[in-house]
C-alpha cells in the first residue's frame, strides 16, 4: 500500500459515534502491524442505556461496538482518503454476560485487505481473559483514487 499511515488520534474516544460513549465504550489507541493488519483496542464499562432491566447488555450493543471496532482497525489500516463505506456482512456471538458497570476490554483486527473489500474480527473480552463477544464482518471499501 501506498501513502501516509492514516492519523486516527480524533477518533479516540467515542469514534466520533455519540452512541458508543453514551453505552459506555471508548477506543483508546490503534496501530498497524505490517503492512495492513491494523488494529484498535479500548474499552467498555456499560451504562444503563446498554443494559436490560436486569443489567445485562443487550446484543445489539455488543453488535454495534464490535462493529465500531473492525471498522476503525481497517480504517486505521487504509491509506490516504481510502476508507470503509458500508458494512456488508457481520456475525456476532455472545458468549457470557456482560453487566451493567462491570470494566471489560475492547479489541478490533484487520484479517486481510483486499482492493474492495475489507475483514475484520473484534471482541469483548472481560478483566479475567475470557471471551464475552466476538464478531467478524466484511467491510465495503472506497479508495480515493
Amino acid at each position: 500500500m501506498s501513502g501516509t499511515k492514516k492519523d486516527m488520534d480524533r477518533w479516540l474516544g467515542d469514534g466520533g459515534m455519540a452512541l458508543i460513549g453514551a453505552v459506555g465504550g471508548t477506543f483508546e489507541s490503534y496501530g498497524v502491524d505490517g503492512e495492513d493488519l491494523g488494529w484498535v483496542s479500548g474499552g467498555f464499562v456499560p451504562s444503563e442505556l446498554a443494559c436490560n432491566p436486569h443489567g445485562s447488555v443487550q446484543a445489539g450493543v455488543h453488535a454495534l461496538l464490535l462493529d465500531a471496532a473492525m471498522n476503525f482497525a481497517i480504517n486505521a489500516a487504509l491509506r490516504g482518503r481510502d476508507r470503509t463505506k458500508a458494512t456488508i456482512e457481520m456475525s456476532t456471538e455472545l458468549l457470557r454476560p456482560a453487566l451493567l458497570g462491570e470494566h471489560y476490554s475492547l479489541r478490533g483486527d484487520v484479517v486481510r485487505l483486499t482492493r474492495h473489500v475489507g475483514f475484520g474480527e473484534a471482541a469483548v473480552t472481560n478483566d479475567e481473559g475470557k471471551l464475552v463477544s466476538r464478531s467478524s464482518g466484511t467491510f465495503l471499501l472506497q479508495r480515493g483514487d
